[in-house]
């Protein structure tokens, strides 16, 4: 557009409808840990063993190779499983019964349609059994439980996790957030 001047003028931009986002706070608290090898992840999945309870649904996230397996295992071995802990990709789920009580070990790989997940009844077990859940994207939606989602990645050094709880976690969070 040339103005009166001679001059050319940027056309007028179009109004824009601005909309005020509000923040929604999910009741959520975390905090990240460099995990530089797999004996700090396991470790780490210990220091969540020692303060998860029955009804807790760990929700465990990352690409292939980033230690939920290694995690889960850690964990394991912290709740009193002397077994081989072997991943359940193909099995979907391991169940084990220490005498710290029933966990199990869900991996949702090979789910296609979280419709399928129902038949798995990891809501049932909730009642009294504390989950790991790998590949949690892959149910949808997560039950209502307490729960505590891991995301690992790959790391400069190592691997990094993700932690963040609610329903009952920010406590516990809190006790071991500081060790490392």
């Amino acid at each position: 557009m040339i103005a009166a001047s001679g001059a050319i003028k940027a056309p007028a931009r179009p109004a824009v409808a601005r909309r005020r986002v509000r923040l929604i706070d999910t009741g959520m608290c975390g905090f990240e840990r460099a995990l530089p090898d797999d004996a700090a992840t396991m470790r780490f999945a210990a220091a969540v063993a020692g303060v998860a309870r029955a009804g807790d649904l760990i929700a465990l996230a990352g690409p292939l190779g980033a230690g939920k397996t290694t995690f889960a295992r850690g964990f394991l071995r912290a709740r009193g499983v002397v077994e081989e802990v072997p991943s359940p990709t193909f099995a979907l789920v391991q169940i084990y019964e220490p005498d710290s009580g029933p966990v199990w070990h869900c991996d949702l790989y090979r789910i296609e349609d979280p419709v399928e997940t129902v038949e798995l009844g990891i809501e049932e077990a909730l009642d009294d059994a504390i989950v790991l859940l790998e590949w949690p994207g892959r149910m949808d939606p997560l039950p209502p439980a307490p729960r505590l989602d891991v995301e690992l990645a790959f790391a400069p050094r190592g691997r990094a996790a993700r932690i963040r709880g609610g329903g009952g976690w920010e406590a516990r969070l809190a006790a071991i957030a500081g060790d490392g």
